[in-house]
């Protein structure tokens, strides 16, 4: 595609329009919002400045037309980059106004203009992401890589979804767990790290050093995945919702409790995805 023909589609201004909701979100709270610091904000400016600042590169680098300069996947990075910020800025458009606008401890007249405004922004640069997901998905049907489709999706999904459990028990009382609950935050990183390691090898465009053992290993990081979060998913509400931790972070850890139901889902959706290209697409070729 030619540099006129980017100019004239609408995925450009689409991902133009994006990059400036996004940048207004977080730059009116460098400017005058000076709200205190926590979890909380800290992740909103980082949902904020992550999808400015990826989607400047892929601006940048379409105008530029340097996509052979870059050691990535072309057909991966930008989708990738979409899901990820469209679901960072959803994330922001929820939590920034739970904890700051409904907060008025701390709020004037002025810091409540500037929070309304970058919870306005937040949600236009969101409903902008998924616009561009879904041009994207439109555009490049053909030509689509791995992270275009529902696998890949679904892989974003569930590294963004440990992510917020991250969040949230970070907002939790800090104390001593039980082993039964260290092994759930073990399962929270580990299955973290390997979905965020497939999803890095697609994008730097890893696979294909192992194109014909890589489907077996997706489907074994799906099992593996799948059945320690089907344990934790047992044994955290088990052992924190006891008489014990009973009026202590309750909230928070019932959203822990929700999230981690949410990525087992996401986890067999996978599961039976990279099962069906093993055992069925593969059989069909050997046919």
């Amino acid at each position: 595609m030619s540099v006129l023909e980017l100019l004239s589609s609408k995925l450009f201004w689409v991902r133009v329009a994006a990059l400036l909701f996004s940048c207004v979100a977080f730059g009116v709270q460098k400017i005058g919002a000076f709200l205190p610091k926590g979890s909380p904000y800290d992740w909103c400016m980082f949902c904020w400045m992550f999808s400015f600042t990826c989607t400047l590169i892929v601006l940048l680098v379409d105008l530029c037309r340097i996509h052979t300069w870059i050691p990535m996947s072309w057909t991966n990075f930008p989708i990738t980059v979409a899901c990820y910020a469209a679901l960072f800025c959803l994330s922001a458009s929820v939590i920034f106004p739970l904890f700051f606008l409904r907060n008025k401890t701390y709020l004037n007249s002025k810091i409540k203009d500037y929070c309304i405004i970058s919870t306005v922004f937040s949600c236009l640069a969101t409903v902008a992401y998924l616009g561009e997901v879904i041009l994207f998905k439109a555009s490049s049907r053909e030509e689509a890589g791995y992270m275009a489709s529902a696998p890949g999706m679904i892989k974003v999904c569930q590294t963004f979804v440990a992510c917020v459990i991250f969040l949230v028990k970070n907002l939790m009382s800090c104390g001593d767990l039980p082993p039964s609950l260290q092994w759930c935050m073990a399962v929270y990183c580990i299955c973290f790290i390997l979905s965020m390691a497939v999803v890095l090898m697609f994008v730097w465009d890893c696979t294909i050093h192992l194109p014909s053992m890589f489907p077996k290993l997706l489907s074994g990081h799906g099992f593996l995945s799948f059945v320690m979060y089907l344990s934790a998913t047992i044994l955290w509400p088990m052992y924190q919702f006891n008489d014990q931790y009973e009026d202590r972070d309750y909230s928070n850890k019932m959203a822990v409790a929700v999230f981690t139901c949410l990525n087992l889902l996401l986890y067999i959706a996978d599961l039976a995805y990279s099962t069906k290209v093993v055992f069925i697409d593969i059989s069909n070729a050997d046919n």
